[in-house]
């Protein structure tokens, strides 16, 4: 299962009670950030969360109230004691982002690894220091599969979308019927290929059918680009901005190049999504719930993000 917080929800600017974009995402004890909107930090103290163990931070796009949070967080994660490098993945613009971070926070006791305008696939496992990611188009043993969208915003902004892979169950009469040795069974299991005692050995001479894993995707800034819908197709839960909840704004949001509740909703329902959950709210909608409904006409299964929101995703 994966866990995931709504540290931030608000766009633009702070508001009392409301801190902007952030998603914290927690698997297996490891964490994965998106945006790291101004408030971040205080969000995170709240809810406990711990600095530590955050592995990778994936980086929309580099306007303020996705990024202004980060020179405080590389800083404190410092103070936590991590000695562990850290990845940091986004568009064209976030490899002079942290350069500049860098010179106002010196000395840190961890590298900072940068991936900017990454390929459309990545592959995140586990490995004795927390999460890899491998810059590949094909992977064999990872736990995530990270999809990575261009989007039409005023500068380049990424969307993100990730996959947690089921493993297969192990099938012990498979294992038989292909005489594969007892010793290296656990280490199939885990999708290692083997060569033993002059054989090869693959996973699949051991693993039962593939299972379906979940799917999470995020997207914010844009307008809604027919692209995104099989970027986003059959996820589990898919966040997106809704900037304007008032389908009179449809204006502002071509102009500002942001969307509607009513675009989202859209895109849910023709994405073939589980859920929607909304976010990035502009400032001046002090209270985003009283236009649900231009959402929920469209797609029923729509909820109204919020700081501290929380949801646990299930196998």
């Amino acid at each position: 299962m994966i866990n995931i917080a709504l540290l931030g929800s608000g766009g633009s600017m702070p508001m009392p009670g409301r801190f902007l974009s952030s998603l914290l995402m927690s698997y297996k004890g490891r964490k994965i950030l998106v945006d790291c909107g101004e408030g971040t930090q205080v969000s995170m103290k709240n809810m406990n969360s711990g600095f530590k163990s955050i592995d990778i931070i994936c980086i929309t796009h580099v306007h303020g109230d996705h990024i202004f949070g980060l020179p405080g967080l590389i800083s404190t994660i410092g103070n936590s004691g991590r000695t562990e490098p850290i990845t940091i993945i986004g568009p064209e613009g976030i490899k002079d982002i942290m350069n500049s971070i860098v010179t106002l926070v010196p000395y840190l006791s961890y590298d900072i690894n940068v991936i900017e305008n990454p390929p459309p696939i990545l592959g995140i496992s586990f490995s004795t220091n927390g999460l890899k990611v491998e810059e590949a188009e094909e992977h064999s043993n990872e736990d995530i599969q990270m999809s990575i969208l261009e989007l039409d915003h005023s500068c380049p902004c990424l969307g993100y979308s990730f996959y947690i892979v089921r493993r297969p169950k192990f099938c012990v009469q498979k294992a038989i019927s292909n005489q594969v040795p007892k010793a290296i069974w656990s280490r199939l299991q885990n999708g290692e290929f083997i060569v033993y005692e002059n054989h090869m050995y693959e996973p699949d001479m051991v693993l039962g059918e593939k299972r379906k894993g979940i799917k999470l995707s995020y997207i914010t800034d844009t307008r809604p680009i027919n692209t995104i819908l099989d970027f986003i197709n059959e996820s589990d839960l898919f966040i997106c901005e809704g900037t304007y909840g008032d389908n009179e704004d449809i204006e502002k949001a071509i102009k500002n190049k942001h969307m509607t509740f009513a675009e989202a909703a859209g895109l849910a329902y023709r994405g073939k999504v589980e859920e929607l959950l909304l976010t990035h709210f502009s400032p001046s909608m002090d209270e985003p719930n009283l236009y649900t409904t231009n959402a929920l006409e469209i797609f029923q299964n729509t909820k109204i993000g919020y700081d501290g929101f929380t949801k646990e995703l299930c196998f």
